[in-house]
């Protein structure tokens, strides 16, 4: 059941599962306090990306079916797992969750849980999750851990409020192996007209993006812009490389370009003149992004300007890799491997590492009291 140390400022024992790129893991390693003694993912290139950032970790590119979790515990206490699988691909329609044969992602992590006994786990998702089958679906999820005979919390957070440029939320369900009380991060910054001198307003794609050339289509650049300009591109530039990685452009055709040349800041399809708008898509496709304001939520495929809102606000086309994961928080020293698509999936899907980083403070001060106590 975790580990009995009562040693403070000890690095406490990580298992991250559902790696993907690491978003959570750097995170986590950022704030000194954590080791990650294992890492998995089944998709060969993430495992990749995460071997470049995380060379000294053991990844295991395998399905989590392969993974004999005692074995890990008969070598070393395991304080925190983190990570979680996708609830997208299942539902609880008519079965209980672990019966449901397409549930089997969340009965391994389940499995883990009741194998590792970390003191505490912390499970991110999308925001669906809580609405998902009519909320059983969470509310099942909460029964099972409390099975295991954790205490469960479930808190939606919103990325911009720490720190990241971006509008996104997302679920973290905690689970807690004693009574002390575990506390969500301090909000930092805030999106209220109103001042407040404890918080900064939300970062902007300008606070995010100005320090980086502004290249036209089918294009690439591998020198800044400038030198930065604010906080935020100061800490994603910390440790980089002099020469800039992974700021190149798609190529879209001249159909699409006559579209997005129509298309005001903050745009959606319905904005575009009809002479020029494309035929195919939602309401919500090819949309421009705001200069002043934070990215809405970077998915998978914010490389394409046909999906959800990912078109530059000053230039027509949609972000690059490089963009996209300023957006997320990914320091620029940071690795992709992959096609651009792949390496956008690896962006898109992750955990911003400043939210993870806020988050692991707080994992940090619930087992520092929790084994204070013991």
């Amino acid at each position: 059941m975790g580990s009995s140390r009562s040693k403070i400022n000890i690095q406490y024992n990580v298992v991250d599962l559902f790696c993907g790129v690491g978003g959570l893991t750097l995170g986590f390693e950022n704030t000194k306090r954590f080791k990650t003694v294992l890492a998995n993912d089944v998709d060969g290139d993430m495992c990749k990306s995460y071997k470049l950032n995380f060379p000294d970790t053991p990844i295991t590119q395998e399905t989590i079916t392969n993974i004999n979790f005692d074995e890990i515990t008969k070598e070393k206490n395991i304080d925190v797992v983190i990570g979680g699988p996708p609830c997208q691909s299942y539902s609880t329609s008519g079965k209980r969750l672990l019966n449901d044969p397409r549930a089997i992602l969340f009965k391994e992590y389940y499995r883990a849980i009741k194998s590792l006994r970390p003191s505490i786990f912390v499970y991110e998702n999308v925001k669906g999750l809580l609405s998902m089958n009519k909320g059983n679906l969470i509310k099942e999820i909460k029964e099972l851990f409390l099975s295991l005979n954790y205490s469960v919390e479930v808190h939606l957070l919103n990325a911009a409020d720490y720190g990241v440029p971006q509008i996104r939320e997302r679920v973290f369900v905690v689970g807690l192996i004693n009574d002390s009380k575990f506390e969500l991060p301090k909000k930092t910054h805030h999106n209220s007209k109103k001042d407040d001198f404890f918080k900064t307003n939300y970062l902007t794609l300008e606070d995010a993006l100005s320090d980086l050339p502004q290249i036209p289509v089918n294009s690439s650049s591998s020198s800044y812009f400038k030198k930065p300009q604010t906080n935020y591109q100061k800490l994603m530039r910390l440790n980089s490389r002099k020469d800039l990685s992974e700021q190149d452009s798609a190529n879209h055709g001249k159909e699409l370009l006559n579209a997005m040349m129509h298309l005001p800041e903050g745009g959606l399809k319905a904005d575009i003149p009809e002479e020029y708008r494309p035929k195919s898509g939602y309401t919500n496709s090819y949309g421009r992004l705001w200069w002043k304001k934070p990215s809405t939520t970077i998915t998978r495929n914010f490389g394409t300007p046909s999906s959800a809102r990912c078109i530059h606000p000053k230039v027509d086309r949609a972000l690059t890799t490089r963009e996209g994961a300023r957006l997320q928080s990914f320091p620029d020293w940071f690795q992709f491997y992959g096609s651009r698509a792949k390496k956008n999936l690896q962006i898109g899907n992750a955990v911003p590492p400043l939210l993870a980083e806020e988050i692991a403070k707080s994992v940090i001060n619930y087992l520092d009291k929790s084994f204070t106590n013991d």
